[in-house]
C-alpha cells in the first residue's frame, strides 16, 4: 500500500500558515502598521479634511467650512510560492525512517513541517522588505511605502544625505521639526527608521567625544550602553523595520499607514502534493497562495526622508 501525503490546508487552516507567514514580517510583528485582514479585492478607505471651522457667532445660520472627502484604494496583489523537492533525496537523511520502507514513500513528517515553517520565514522576510520598497514593476512585489509616498505630492519631504553617528542627531531632528503639529504628540506616532540609522543612533548615544552626547554617552555607560529594548528621540518612539532602505526615515501615525492581505480568506490556499498518483514521479510540490499590499492614508500627515 502507498502512502500519500498530499494535503491542503484551505480555509481555517491555510490562515493559520498564511498569517504566520505574513505578520511575521517585522513591521507587522512590531505593531507598527495597521493590519487590514480579509480584503478580497480592494478596500475603499474616505479621508475627509475641514477648513476653520470656528467662526464669529451670528444669529442665522451660515455654512461657512467647507469639508472635503477624498479616497485612497488599498488593492492587495496576488503572489504565490510554487517549490519542488524529491523524496529520492531524504533517502541518506537522518529522518529516512519516518518515510517508511516500501518504495512508495512519503516525505518525513517533520520535515514537512520544518519545510512550511522554512517557507513561511522566507516570505515574512520578502514582504517586510516590499511593505518598504517593494516596486509593483518586479515580480513578487508590490509597491512599497517608499514608492507609494514618493508619488504622494502632499507629503512632506525632508532632503536626507548619508547618516552616520556624526550626523544623525541632526538628522533625525530635521524629520521631528517636520512633523506637522495636528501630528506631533500623537500617541501612535512613530519615526520609521532603517537599520543603518537606527545602528549610528545607538553609536552616537554611546558617547567618545565627536560622535556622541558626551565622553561616556548615557549613563556613562559607553558603547555599552545599550542592551535591545526601546528607542526615542525628541519624545517621539522609533521604529527600526529591517525592510527600509539605508538611509531613508518615515514619520507617521500606525493609523495612517495599511497593510492589507486576504489572510483568512477562503482564497488562500497551502498545499504539498504528492505528485506519486498523478505521473509516478518521487516529486513533492509545495504550492502557497496569498495576497498582500500596503497604503498610506492621508499624505500631508506623513513626513518623508530620503
Amino acid at each position: 500500500m502507498s502512502v500519500s501525503i498530499t494535503t491542503t490546508y484551505a480555509g481555517e487552516f491555510a490562515g493559520k500558515y498564511i498569517s504566520a507567514a505574513l505578520l511575521s514580517a517585522d513591521t507587522i510583528e512590531g505593531g507598527g502598521i495597521t493590519v487590514k485582514p480579509n480584503v478580497k479585492y480592494k478596500e475603499v478607505m474616505k479621508t475627509l479634511s475641514t477648513n476653520a471651522l470656528v467662526k464669529d457667532a451670528a444669529c442665522d445660520f451660515a455654512d461657512q467650512s467647507t469639508v472635503t472627502l477624498a479616497e485612497r484604494i488599498l488593492q492587495p496583489d496576488e503572489f504565490q510560492v510554487n517549490l519542488e523537492l524529491c523524496k529520492k533525496d531524504f533517502h541518506n537523511d537522518w529522518e529516512a525512517i519516518q518515510m517508511g520502507y516500501s518504495a512508495f514513500d512519503s516525505l518525513p513528517p517533520s520535515f514537512a513541517d520544518f519545510l512550511i515553517g522554512h517557507i513561511a520565514a522566507k516570505v515574512a522576510q520578502k514582504t517586510e522588505e516590499n511593505i518598504w520598497q517593494g516596486a509593483a514593476a518586479t515580480a513578487g512585489e508590490f509597491d512599497g511605502f517608499t514608492a507609494l509616498l514618493a508619488a504622494d505630492a502632499t507629503v512632506v519631504d525632508v532632503v536626507g544625505t548619508t547618516v552616520t553617528a556624526a550626523n544623525v542627531i541632526t538628522e533625525l531632528g530635521k524629520v521631528v521639526d517636520a512633523i506637522p503639529t495636528a501630528v506631533y504628540g500623537k500617541e501612535d506616532l512613530y519615526i520609521y527608521v532603517s537599520q543603518s540609522i537606527a545602528r549610528a543612533y545607538v553609536r552616537a548615544l554611546g558617547g567618545f567625544g565627536a560622535n556622541g552626547l558626551g565622553g561616556n554617552g548615557v549613563n556613562n555607560a559607553g558603547t555599552t550602553w545599550f542592551n535591545g529594548g526601546d528607542l526615542a528621540f525628541d519624545g517621539v518612539k522609533l521604529f527600526v523595520c529591517s525592510g527600509m532602505p539605508d538611509n531613508d526615515m518615515v514619520a507617521a501615525q500606525k493609523s495612517n499607514l495599511f497593510f492589507g492581505t486576504g489572510l483568512l480568506a477562503d482564497h488562500n490556499e497551502v498545499k504539498l502534493i504528492d505528485m506519486a498518483d498523478l505521473d509516478g514521479s518521487q516529486n513533492v510540490r509545495v504550492v502557497m497562495r496569498f495576497t498582500a499590499g500596503v497604503q498610506h492614508g492621508i499624505g500631508a500627515d506623513i513626513v518623508y526622508y530620503t
